[in-house]
């Protein structure tokens, strides 16, 4: 099988309804499947999906298990020869995977790739270049991480030689609403990390690519709409907690050297990269 589709929902029937339809109609001419992960929604999502569409996977959680966690489910079931991860309030244009899949055919060297993202309106989002918020790319910058970011737009925003929204180009993180992942370069990665609930997981993923000789790619020539709607609210707890509780988990995990815990009862949250003798 070329593709496996993998979206991952939590009480959002109406955009989901339309994010699989546009999937189904993209995918006319590949040979896919199209797998859902609800995350426990008591919104009639499944029953809107059984209504609807006939042939997909659906995987019913019987909790919100987060979004990281959903997403591995379903690329362990995936079968495909690629790895498409979308965002539940996406619409993907008719020709886009196609183009996309034909773009990875071509560069061998490619673990994960994004397309140009717009929103509703058709305003162009930077987003889409460089996969990191503001916020993002002013904490990577304040814990020195940046450097490794070459190809990243944290610094000299000025700069001509800089990826703009038309031009084909390596880049450092894929965004994570439209992520097209090769499934040999996951065997080689591993699966997303779960720490990361429901943010930074593909920055993570993204840089691990990277680590492991695959090259990231912002591709134009085909573009996806998306809506915005699915982010908590800033000033909540819950947003609170899982986005900046994210940053710290990337700091511990890159930055600070973290003894082996070998006492029963206690679990080690972060893989040691030192023993305590």
């Amino acid at each position: 099988m070329k593709l496996s589709v993998i979206l991952v929902n939590h009480n959002s029937r109406i955009l989901l309804k339309q994010a699989v339809q546009s999937v189904v109609e993209a995918c006319k001419s590949i040979e896919h499947e199209i797998i859902v992960v609800d995350n426990n929604s008591d919104d009639n999502s499944l029953e809107m999906l059984a209504n609807n569409f006939e042939g997909i996977t659906v995987i019913a959680n019987e909790a919100n298990l987060g979004i990281t966690h959903a997403q591995n489910q379903g690329i362990q079931q995936a079968a495909g020869e690629y790895i498409l991860l979308l965002d539940a309030d996406t619409m993907t244009i008719k020709d886009s995977v196609e183009k996309m899949i034909s773009f990875m055919d071509e560069h061998v060297n490619a673990g994960g790739m994004t397309v140009r993202m717009l929103s509703p309106q058709g305003r162009f989002m930077p987003e889409s270049i460089h996969g990191l918020t503001s916020t993002w790319g002013a904490f990577l910058k304040l814990i020195g991480f940046a450097k490794h970011l070459s190809k990243t737009r944290l610094y000299d925003r000025n700069r001509k030689d800089w990826v703009e929204e038309f031009q084909v180009s390596e880049i450092d993180i894929v965004n994570g609403a439209c992520m097209l992942l090769r499934k040999s370069a996951l065997n080689e990665t591993g699966l997303l990390d779960e720490r990361f609930f429901a943010h930074g997981a593909s920055i993570d993923l993204s840089y691990r690519l990277r680590l492991a000789g695959f090259k990231n790619y912002y591709f134009p020539k085909t573009y996806i709409i998306k809506y915005e709607s699915l982010n908590q609210e800033k000033f909540s707890w819950e947003y609170i907690k899982y986005f900046y509780g994210a940053m710290f988990i990337f700091a511990v995990k890159y930055l600070i050297r973290v003894p082996e815990i070998k006492v029963k009862g206690i679990p080690q949250l972060f893989p040691p990269t030192y023993e305590v003798k």
